[in-house]
């Protein structure tokens, strides 16, 4: 199916005039107006799938990770289909003053990487799965590092979080948002950047939900999460992934790499 359509003119007229604003929080609200302008009018943003993300109740909406303006682009399309997205992100934001506010007024979910804090993670996304809100993750833990822009390696907290909730799992492709905010660099408005998010169906769990919560489960739903996600992002790129996803910790030996601490660390059932 390849790139999908940018919107028209009239799309994001109406999205703009139309878009969700309930429950985002004062701050976390103040944030998407501000962005607003940028995601709509100095980008060419397309997406699909939007049928796939459900209209109400708890589900994870899983993504690769390709830019720090992500989550902008996932937001816009999130709120455009009558959802608020809440995300996982490193602890740490949740110091930096106004990134607080917005975070933590916007309900979103703070990751304590290599804490003795990290369960608290996994509380947090399943209490929010629980309570009908969409829950979006970057199962790589950073944007990639691979030189070519596919998924790394993932951590398998997520599929611990979907196989603990037993919400559904919705893969999303993320793509030109690297382009359009370049890891260093201002964002690029001109020429306007092409920007992708496509979603597709549930990821089928269904073999892995009677199974203990052992690390190989867990790794197994992860791959199987992630392959989805490169199914989608390889329709959208028009290439062919690699055969193995790129691994961080490979040129980091014995250092703990993003994440690391929402990983299962040992091959026994939780508790």
């Amino acid at each position: 199916m390849g790139v999908p359509p940018a919107l028209t003119v009239w799309q994001r007229i109406r999205l703009t005039v139309r878009r969700r604003r309930r429950g985002s929080g004062f701050w976390f609200g103040f944030a998407i107006e501000v962005i607003w302008p940028f995601v709509m009018w100095g980008t060419r943003l397309g997406w699909r799938g939007g049928e796939y993300l459900p209209r109400t109740g708890g589900a994870m909406l899983v993504a690769n990770h390709v830019s720090s303006s992500d989550p902008i682009f996932d937001v816009a399309f999130g709120i455009s289909h009558g959802r608020m997205p809440r995300f996982m992100a490193k602890s740490e934001l949740w110091s930096i003053p106004v990134v607080k506010w917005v975070l933590g007024r916007g309900g979103h979910i703070p990751v304590y990487r290599a804490s003795k804090r990290a369960t608290e993670s996994f509380t947090g996304a399943i209490d929010a799965l629980q309570r009908g809100e969409i829950v979006a993750v970057y199962p790589e833990g950073t944007y990639t590092a691979d030189p070519t822009g596919w998924p790394m390696r993932p951590k398998n907290g997520v599929a611990r979080i979907a196989l603990r909730s037993g919400a559904p799992v919705i893969p999303m492709a993320n793509w030109g948002s690297q382009n359009a905010l370049p890891a260093e660099g201002r964002p690029r408005v001109w020429p306007k950047q092409t920007v992708s998010v496509v979603l597709g169906p549930p990821v089928d769990l269904s073999e892995f939900r009677d199974k203990p919560l052992t690390r190989t489960n867990l790794d197994a739903a992860t791959k199987k999460i992630m392959d989805e996600v490169t199914v989608l992002l390889a329709d959208v790129r028009g290439e062919a992934p690699p055969a193995v996803p790129f691994d961080p910790d490979a040129a980091h030996t014995g250092a703990e790499s993003p994440g690391q601490a929402i990983e299962d660390r040992a091959e026994r059932p939780a508790s």
